[in-house]
């Protein structure tokens, strides 16, 4: 476990996946969902190189079929290692493997960078393709962000400062995008909890550039500044204190989609010896 710290925040990552798994505030108060394996058994883990679920646990790159059982890749249950590490600041890389080769083609490395400034933790990725071919991948964050105790989410906000009325799509119960929009009507920049979210709200085509979550009272907890990226969901479990606010680039795939990866909706791609730098930042408040 690195810590990391300020006289504001402390934050601790776990050389596994690279997870955020603690944020501690002024006042001591943990921010972070706990990973009680009751209810959810991870904190804040990365999504790579799938976001979300791939039919029937496969997918296609040019012809050939290759296996991705587990939801949101692989790199959430692999160790990272550690590179660099700062008062303020902590570096973890993951690169290829025989191991991820055989269920992913290509030669990456992935950077992921956190990183203290005030009551600001940065969080910062770069894909780099190794490959002598494209590279199709998807990557995305899935903090999940603890309520002060004896909070409960039915009397919380998700907030979406500026916004009156925003499109967005859910999945099915097997974890797959279903294409009916729906729409949200936000009033004063904020929409009650509610009982669907554990469906997943999936807003698209760069809606949201900041979400947050509010207590009873109005007051922000938390914010998250994501303008960079096209996707953005809320998922919360209805079992646990607490509610994930999620920066994608890519999704899970359509409900009965069978094409090749690059046909996927929002894949990514970079091309021999590129590099996709990304990141967000949260603001604890």
């Amino acid at each position: 476990m690195r810590i990391i710290e300020n006289e504001y925040l402390r934050v601790s990552v776990s050389d596994m996946g690279a997870e955020l798994t603690s944020v501690k505030d002024q006042n001591n108060a943990e921010r972070i969902w706990t990973g009680d394996p009751a209810v959810w058994n991870r904190h804040a883990p990365i999504l790579f190189p799938f976001v979300g679920k791939v039919t029937e646990g496969a997918y296609r790159i040019g012809g050939r079929e290759y296996p991705m059982k587990t939801q949101h890749g692989f790199a959430r249950d692999l160790e990272f290692e550690c590179v660099q590490e700062t008062p303020s600041a902590v570096t973890h890389q993951l690169a290829a493997s025989p191991w991820t080769l055989d269920r992913y083609p290509y030669d990456f490395l992935l950077t992921v960078r956190h990183r203290l400034e005030g009551k600001k933790l940065f969080v910062e990725w770069a894909v780099e393709n190794r490959s002598a071919e494209p590279m199709y991948f998807s990557i995305g964050g899935h903090p999940g962000f603890l309520l002060p105790q004896g909070i409960r989410k039915e009397d919380c906000g998700i907030l979406f400062p500026g916004k009156e009325a925003l499109r967005y799509i859910q999945v099915n119960k097997a974890g797959f995008a279903l294409p009916e929009e729906k729409t949200l009507t936000p009033r004063n920049g904020c929409v009650p909890y509610q009982a669907d979210i554990p469906d997943t709200w999936i807003f698209q085509d760069g809606q949201v550039k900041q979400v947050g979550i509010s207590l009873p009272d109005g007051t922000p907890w938390v914010m998250l500044h994501c303008e960079e990226f096209p996707l953005l969901a809320v998922w919360a479990n209805p079992n646990g204190p607490f509610i994930c606010l999620e920066p994608w680039f890519g999704r899970t795939d359509d409900q009965g989609f069978g094409g090749d990866i690059s046909e996927k909706k929002d894949v990514q791609k970079i091309g021999p010896g590129d590099r996709k730098e990304i990141s967000y930042w949260i603001e604890f408040c």
